[in-house]
C-alpha cells in the first residue's frame, strides 16, 4: 500500500514531488527545531500513558513530527532564500531578543540593532524558527516558565516575573492556552 493509499485521498502535488524526491521542490534550509517541534518533543519525552494509549500516543507525535518537518522542507516558490550573512544576524536577533525577555525591543529597534530592515528581519525569524518574532518570544516565555514550574525551586508567584510577565493574569492565561493546564495544576500534577 502505498502512502496516498494509506490515507485514502491524494496528497499535495508539492509533497508528491518531495516524497518522489524531486530536487526543485524542496528549499534545503537548515532543519531547525522550531517551537511547534520542540512541544512536540517534550510531550514525547513526558508522554503521561501506558500500554497501546502510549504507543498510539507516540506514534501520533511522531508523525506530527515528521508533517512539521515536510512543511519546513516542502518550500513556496516565490521564498527567497536568506543569504549566510542574514541568518547570522537574525540569530543575533534572537539573542538580543532572549536577553532582554523582561522588556523586548521593538521589531524596527530590533532590525536596526543588527543591522538589517524589519522585513528581513520578520522573513527571516519564519524562514529559520518557523514563527514570528515575537511569535518565538513567547514560546521561549513559556518554555522557560515550564521548566521553573517543573524545578519545583521557586514559588509560583515569582516564576511570571522572571519570564517577563508584569500581570500573572496574563501570564496564567498564556500559560493555559500553551498547555491546556494552569500554572498551579502543572506544578502541582508535576512534583506529585
Amino acid at each position: 500500500m502505498t502512502l496516498i493509499e494509506s490515507y485514502g485521498e491524494q496528497l499535495p502535488p508539492d509533497l508528491e514531488k518531495a516524497i518522489a524526491g524531486v530536487p526543485e521542490c524542496f528549499n534545503l534550509r537548515p532543519n531547525l527545531i522550531t517551537p511547534a517541534k520542540q512541544v512536540a518533543l517534550q510531550q514525547i519525552l513526558h508522554c503521561p500513558y501506558q500500554g497501546l494509549t502510549r504507543k498510539m500516543y507516540l506514534e501520533s507525535k511522531v508523525l506530527e513530527l515528521i508533517s512539521l518537518n515536510l512543511a519546513d522542507q516542502v518550500a513556496a516558490p516565490t521564498e527567497k532564500l536568506l543569504r549566510l550573512q542574514e541568518i547570522d544576524r537574525i540569530h543575533h536577533a534572537r539573542d538580543i531578543l532572549l536577553r532582554n525577555i523582561g522588556n523586548p525591543p521593538s521589531l524596527i529597534d530590533l532590525a536596526r540593532q543588527v543591522g538589517i530592515n524589519e522585513y528581513t528581519l520578520k522573513r527571516g525569524f519564519r524562514q529559520i524558527f518557523g514563527t514570528t518574532v515575537f511569535g518565538y518570544l513567547h514560546d521561549y516565555r513559556m518554555e522557560q516558565a515550564r521548566q521553573l514550574l517543573l524545578s519545583g525551586q521557586m514559588k509560583i508567584e515569582q516564576v511570571p516575573q522572571i519570564v517577563g510577565y508584569v500581570n500573572r493574569s496574563r501570564f496564567a492565561s498564556a500559560f493555559r492556552k500553551k498547555y491546556g493546564i494552569n500554572p498551579k495544576a502543572y506544578q502541582t500534577q508535576k512534583n506529585i
